[in-house]
């Protein structure tokens, strides 16, 4: 990427999205609604008192908050576009490929993506195996094989199982969304290297820690480790993570 990291990123061998920020920063915000969490305050009080680190650590961003925006499938479509290449060349395959699905950007029907052949996806950028993705992701949103008008109802996992069984989206991209679009408050995302790093800089002097330690520093955040773990990524780049 231009690579920015944060959130983190999976292992190499697992499909990597462009880091929120980075591809939100591109959006035209005057069509895209911004939605921050109704939680944010408690839960940075609630972290404060419970952690001697958040509690030196949230000041320093003041008001900044997570922030959502887009509808779920052109949110997912854009990180499988954005898996493994840079931001610029993400933002380029996405005008193109948005624009061969017609239109707005922002936000994207799963029939007109179905409606393209294999070659005219090709033709906008999207590798073979991307442009298989996309397809499934369609399809999968098509057909109701993922059941959005009751995620809201469903918890973190059940929402997680639905999206890996879309070609293209492992656990780690699902969680990103949990946090991310549907600002779920109380996700930990231990396959993120971004987070490991930063509970290693904050709270073992740099030592390396591993799943099972970052787990038992996240037990302290609950219920809103997704909170915790949005000032973690922070500490490490100040640049606003959003979606």
């Amino acid at each position: 990427m231009a690579k920015r990291s944060l959130p983190g990123s999976e292992p190499a061998a697992a499909a990597v999205p462009v880091p929120p920020a980075a591809v939100e920063a591109a959006v035209d915000t005057a069509l895209a609604a911004t939605v921050t969490p109704p939680y944010w305050d408690e839960a940075c009080r609630h972290l404060a008192k419970r952690d001697r680190v958040m509690k030196k650590l949230i000041p320093k961003f003041g008001e900044a908050r997570l922030q959502s925006r887009g509808d779920a499938f052109t949110t997912l479509a854009r990180s499988i576009v954005g898996q493994q290449i840079s931001v610029k060349a993400a933002q380029s395959v996405w005008d193109r490929f948005a624009a061969a699905v017609g239109g707005s950007s922002t936000r994207l029907q799963p029939a007109g993506v179905l409606a393209l052949d294999t070659p005219t996806l090709r033709g906008a950028g999207l590798s073979a195996r991307k442009a298989e993705y996309l397809a499934d992701l369609a399809r999968h949103f098509a057909s109701g094989a993922v059941h959005v008008p009751q995620w809201q109802q469903m918890d973190d996992e059940a929402i997680i199982e639905e999206l890996v069984a879309i070609r293209g989206i492992g656990r780690w991209t699902a969680e990103m969304f949990l946090i991310f679009h549907l600002m779920r408050p109380n996700v930990l995302p231990l396959d993120d290297l971004g987070l490991l790093k930063g509970i290693s800089q904050g709270y073992f002097s740099g030592e390396p820690v591993s799943r099972a330690e970052a787990r038992e520093v996240g037990e302290a955040w609950a219920p809103y480790r997704s909170v915790a773990t949005w000032y973690i990524w922070r500490s490490l780049d100040p640049l606003p993570v959003d979606y």
